[in-house]
């Protein structure tokens, strides 16, 4: 009895044309974010399907087009042509806000370099953190400088060729005045040092009341 049935079931079974199978391969890859393995297809696909045969004759009718089939590891997923590679490049502004701490610290080294950490310290009355100079230095707006003949020897920091660059500034003495900052924003009326309490080194520093005032001259 199960043997007259097998026939029947078979039929019902019957794996799609090649050319269909190739089609839902397309579909497959096409629409998935991450390279997909053979397995993987076979799951999606109806019964009898094979994927690996599909990927054959896939990958020559993608041949000199644009995107090409490739395989990446054990999966499988649509690439542009290499040598069309450079069409999916595009320069953007990318736009990072700095914190307060960061742009105090910034100003300092570019109206006093070169200037140790100590001296920023000093200027800002609150300790500088490892975050902030490390994100400044991650940027490249500011580099090492050379080392104080001092006691110690601390390492300075000095601002680089790619602050004034951003700032459209050929060297550090074009960089604006008290007047033009306070115009423009950058700079608030903040209490001078020594009018209120010392922040802590435990404290934030977005929470120092250091005024910016002092930083500058017109």
């Amino acid at each position: 009895m199960a043997e007259d049935n097998a026939p029947q079931d078979q039929s019902l079974f019957e794996a799609p044309p090649m050319a269909e199978q190739e089609r839902m391969v397309e579909a497959i890859l096409f629409a998935s974010a991450e390279p997909i393995d053979v397995r993987d297809l076979n799951a999606r696909m109806p019964h009898g399907c094979d994927a690996a045969e599909a990927l054959v004759h896939l990958r020559k009718r993608y041949r000199g087009r644009g995107v090409h089939v490739v395989r990446v590891g054990d999966a499988w997923a649509f690439r542009t042509a290499p040598d069309l590679g450079f069409l999916m490049q595009r320069e953007q502004v990318e736009t990072r806000k700095l914190s307060r701490a960061a742009i105090e610290t910034l100003a300092i080294i570019a109206y006093h370099q070169p200037v140790t950490r100590a001296e920023i310290e000093e200027i800002r009355g609150v300790s500088v953190s490892r975050g902030t100079v490390d994100q400044l230095l991650e940027m490249e707006w500011i580099r090492f400088g050379r080392r104080r003949m001092t006691p110690g020897r601390p390492v300075t920091f000095v601002v680089t060729q790619d602050f004034l660059d951003h700032f459209g500034l050929e060297n550090a003495r074009d960089l604006p005045g008290l007047k033009e900052l306070r115009a423009a924003g950058l700079l608030d009326n903040r209490p001078p040092p020594g009018s209120m309490p010392r922040v802590g080194d435990d404290e934030p520093e977005e929470e120092a009341t250091t005024g910016q005032s002092e930083l500058f001259e017109d």
